[in-house]
Parts: C-alpha cells; structure tokens; sequence
C-alpha cells in the first residue's frame, strides 16, 4: 500500500474513534458503491452525517481540510443522495470535513460540522 494511502486510513481510524467519543454511531467507513465513495457515514442523534477525512504529514500548505473542493463537495453530495435513496432514509442530513494532521509522532484533529452545503440547482 503506498504511504499517503496508510497516512490516509490511519486518519479515517483517528477520525472514527473521535466521533465515537462524541457518541456519534458510525454505520459505515470508506463506503463506496458505483462512482461513490464517502470516508465515514455516522448518525448524530437525529442527523445523517457524510464525513470527509484529510490527513496529510504538515499543514505547511495550508488545513487539509481547504482540500475539499466544490468539485468534492458536488461529488460528496451526489454520493449521498445515492445512498440515501438506496437505503430509503428519512433523516435530516449533514457534511462535515476532518483535518488530521500527523506530525513527528503529534496529531491534531478538527471537526468541522456543517462544513458546506448542498448547492441547490
């Protein structure tokens, strides 16, 4: 597996354990079906969370989290609105972004909830 792939799951385990502590109930991680692909589909409270994860080694470039594009955003959406309808639920729904940063054996995660919102067309 090539390193930003393991830096990028090590992110999506860091990101699962800290929304677990929040008590969000996670129903799937690096869900994918057709062209889709969600890093981490959690349940708060009465919301349906789709989480991006971005983890990178520095924030020398900026927050990873300024990685998630319009572009991103759209497909994220769209992926959504796929296993929404696929699986037939009725919740209010939410984007939220993770920034993980891993830097000489320190991390540092945000949160950052509602972080876009749909584009209506």
């Amino acid at each position: 597996m090539a390193e930003h792939n393991i830096l990028g799951k090590k992110g999506e385990e860091l990101a699962v354990q800290f929304l677990e502590h929040l008590g969000y109930q996670i129903i799937a991680v690096n869900w994918h079906e057709k062209k889709f692909e969600i890093d981490i589909i959690a349940q708060d409270q009465n919301q349906l969370v789709f989480v991006e994860v971005k983890t990178r080694n520095t924030d020398y470039f900026g927050n990873p989290a300024e990685a998630v594009t319009s572009t991103k955003q759209k497909h994220l959406v769209e992926g959504a609105n796929y296993y929404i309808e696929k699986h037939d639920i009725d919740l209010e729904c939410r984007f939220d972004v993770m920034a993980v940063i891993f830097n000489n054996n320190q991390q540092k995660i945000e949160h950052f909830k509602d972080a876009f919102y749909p584009e209506l067309d």
